[in-house]
């Protein structure tokens, strides 16, 4: 019996369907895209509003299909026309996370140097650090476009003078990310304000907003601690080790895709 290659939708109590394949090497809930028409009156309604990919364990009746059935799929190339279509729109892409960084500091010192007592006058921690051991992926680096609020600034006008409040925030990114193609745009309140004693208190607020680009970079640090004890003296060495992450992107290979579904139901149907 043949086990079709065919696309589907959950069942109304949002399940897989029980008439999917059951072999072991069959696959079902592949490369979901949305059943409805943008703009248009839905014709499937949740759970059912998500197409799959997967194998059927039979083909379908002429007389009628089973709730959730959508269509087979019946060559290696409208697979990968399809899945072309699906990753198209929704921008497949590959993203690996590369090691691009590493930096080591060893710090030593005496078991007093580490906590030291009131009255401690010796020797204290000694610090090395190694240099940068920095490496590259392949293909691009990912970047994320970010938006904050770097900058707000209140202005406070009464009777007796103008006084000025500034506050400052980086933007927030992480130390290793470089951050690139920054534009801002300010925004002004005004409230005015009267007292009982009909005097006038005016409070002008600015707030700077910043639009800028990162790289998806993330840094991890990691410490290591070992103790030597020579002729009653302890010492105590931490090992500091700090790991910069890089995603780099590359395309989607839709081909091979096709390929690795098609396979699996070839081989369930030879």
């Amino acid at each position: 019996m043949s086990q079709p290659l065919i696309k589907y939708t959950l069942t109304k109590q949002g399940r897989q369907p029980e008439w999917l394949s059951k072999d072991s090497r069959a696959f079902k809930g592949q490369h979901g895209t949305p059943a409805n028409k943008p703009g248009k009156l839905p014709l499937y309604g949740s759970p059912q509003d998500t197409i799959f990919l997967g194998i059927g364990a039979g083909d379908p009746d002429s007389d009628g299909t089973p709730d959730g059935y959508v269509g087979k799929i019946a060559s290696k190339s409208a697979l990968q026309t399809y899945i072309t279509g699906i990753g198209t729109a929704v921008g497949y892409k590959v993203v690996t996370p590369t090691v691009t960084g590493v930096s080591t500091s060893v710090i030593t010192g005496g078991s007093e140097a580490w906590n030291p007592p009131l009255e401690y006058s010796g020797p204290g921690l000694t610090t090395t650090t190694s240099d940068k051991v920095t490496s590259t992926g392949t293909g691009t680096i990912q970047t994320f476009n970010g938006s904050q609020v770097t900058k707000v600034v209140v202005e406070t006008t009464t009777a007796s003078g103008v006084s000025t409040n500034t506050t400052d925030t980086p933007i927030n990114a992480d130390p290793a990310s470089t951050v690139s193609s920054v534009t801002t745009s300010d925004s002004v309140g005004i409230v005015t304000t009267t007292n009982p004693d009909d005097v006038e208190t005016t409070v002008k607020t600015t707030t700077t907003t910043s639009s800028f680009t990162y790289t998806d970079v993330f840094t991890s640090t990691s410490t290591s601690t070992s103790s030597t004890t020579t002729d009653g003296e302890t010492t105590r060495t931490d090992t500091v080790t700090t790991t910069e992450t890089t995603n780099y992107v590359t395309d989607y290979d839709y081909a091979a895709e096709a390929t690795r579904l098609w396979d699996i139901h070839q081989a369930i149907n030879s």
